[in-house]
């Protein structure tokens, strides 16, 4: 049966979430700061063993064998060693007062002086040789230190602090690499507050952050709301992981089709370019090289009920799928759905072009505050014109400016055909209302 101790550290284990030779490693680094704090000396370089079944304590000095070294000539070395540093400290105040770039200086330029020893690192081989003759040059002395007695207040309270700071840092370290394997990937949290203009959201064992410009302005975060995030950048800081949350980029609506629709995570249906205006409407591009296989249909499902499930997830987001195409003159068509475009003009040195529609069909083709081709055209990476067919009116992409509000509304989906099919047009409008 595991001792007291041992059942301890392995229910820190279960809590913390850490390895249990990582608490037992932190346990030794704590009680040779103990060990130090009350029975050691400078030149002592401690190690401890401890055995959580006996609950018994051994403490080792721990030297590397060197080469023996002349104690006048290795005062002189370090007296040369500090005059160097002091030269160089000087010529740097100097640099730093004028103005002056201070050149970066390799540290090998002190060990030019002479010979080095740290007495609480190393030791002599001559004085090695007599605590064990078979000692060798580069190998390592651990020398077993008495314990006088039990710890002291001091000790204890320093011993306390050391496993404090050091189960926080492996907590932490093991927090940013489990998150930071999840970069990039779409998670599922709990809002918990706002503090200013920044949304904290529980990830679990840990608190996520949505920055201002990743939030959907149109979007309100309730405490206890459970969204869907995009993870942007995990970083390590001083206070632990920050995970940085998204609910504005392409990223998250394209692995919610990743998540949603099995044709696009197994691949056989491709995601070739995404435009959109978070929390309003999106375009999405996608293509496939099975024959057998209907991408838009694949995408929108039976009577809706995969794109349907997105949309919710994403707020009522509106999302426009087309169908990709080699063609540019296609391509742009099919991205200026649900406007039926008669032709399209391309000029391939300017990468323009001209989209001409019926009279009927120009205001749904440019859309409200001129939405539907601005974001046909960051879908095609083509600058758009539209226009009416047989007149000479455009509506240019270039300088139009994003609307401050757009009425978020999804129409349902009925009588769609099974994702097998190959029955849908070149576009398909997964959600959308005609603009007037």
């Amino acid at each position: 049966m595991p001792s007291p101790i041992e059942q301890a550290m392995r229910q820190i284990c279960e809590e913390k979430g850490l390895a249990y030779e990582a608490v037992l490693e932190t346990i030794e680094a704590a009680l040779a700061a103990a060990f130090r704090k009350d029975f050691g000396d400078k030149n002592q370089n401690l190690e401890a063993e401890f055995n959580p079944e006996t609950a018994k304590t051994r403490i080792f000095d721990v030297k590397t064998v060197v080469e023996d070294v002349d104690l006048e000539e290795l005062e002189a070395a370090e007296e040369a060693r500090r005059e160097k540093i002091a030269e160089r400290e000087a010529k740097i105040a100097e640099l730093k007062e004028t103005g002056q770039e201070i050149p970066e200086e390799p540290e090998e330029l002190l060990e030019d002086v002479g010979p080095s020893f740290n007495p609480k690192t190393e030791i002599m081989i001559s004085e090695a040789k007599q605590i064990d003759p078979d000692i060798e040059l580069e190998q390592v002395l651990r020398q077993e230190l008495e314990l006088p007695g039990e710890f002291g207040r001091m000790a204890a309270m320093t011993a306390k602090q050391v496993i404090t700071q050091k189960l926080r840092e492996a907590e932490r370290e093991i927090l940013f690499s489990e998150f930071k394997e999840l970069e990039n990937e779409v998670l599922t949290g709990t809002v918990q507050r706002r503090e200013g203009k920044i949304i904290l959201v529980d990830l679990g064992r840990t608190t996520g952050v949505i920055r201002p410009e990743d939030q959907i302005s149109y979007e309100r975060y309730n405490s206890g709301d459970r969204l869907k995030f995009f993870v942007r950048q995990v970083t390590l800081t001083t206070k632990g992981p920050e995970i940085l949350l998204s609910r504005t980029s392409e990223e998250l609506v394209r692995r919610m089709f990743e998540i949603e629709i099995p044709e696009v995570s197994e691949g056989t249906v491709e995601i070739r370019a995404i435009a959109r205006e978070a929390g309003s409407r999106s375009k999405i591009s996608v293509w496939t090289g099975d024959d057998n296989i209907d991408p838009i249909g694949a995408c929108i499902g039976q009577r809706g009920t995969r794109i349907q499930t997105i949309i919710a997830e994403l707020g009522g987001e509106k999302i426009d799928i087309i169908e990709w195409s080699e063609n540019p003159q296609d391509y742009i068509a099919n991205a200026l759905s649900p406007a039926k475009v008669k032709s399209v003009e391309l000029d391939e040195e300017s990468k323009s072009a001209v989209a001409s529609v019926a009279a009927d069909q120009l205001s749904l083709a440019i859309g409200k505050n001129g939405q539907n081709v601005r974001l046909a055209a960051r879908l095609v990476d083509w600058r758009i014109n539209v226009a009416e067919s047989g007149k000479e009116e455009t509506e240019d992409t270039e300088g139009m400016e994003s609307e401050d509000q757009v009425e978020s509304v999804s129409e349902s989906i009925e009588n769609e055909k099974p994702s097998t099919e190959k029955t849908k047009p070149p576009f398909a409008e997964a959600t959308g209302d005609k603009e007037e």
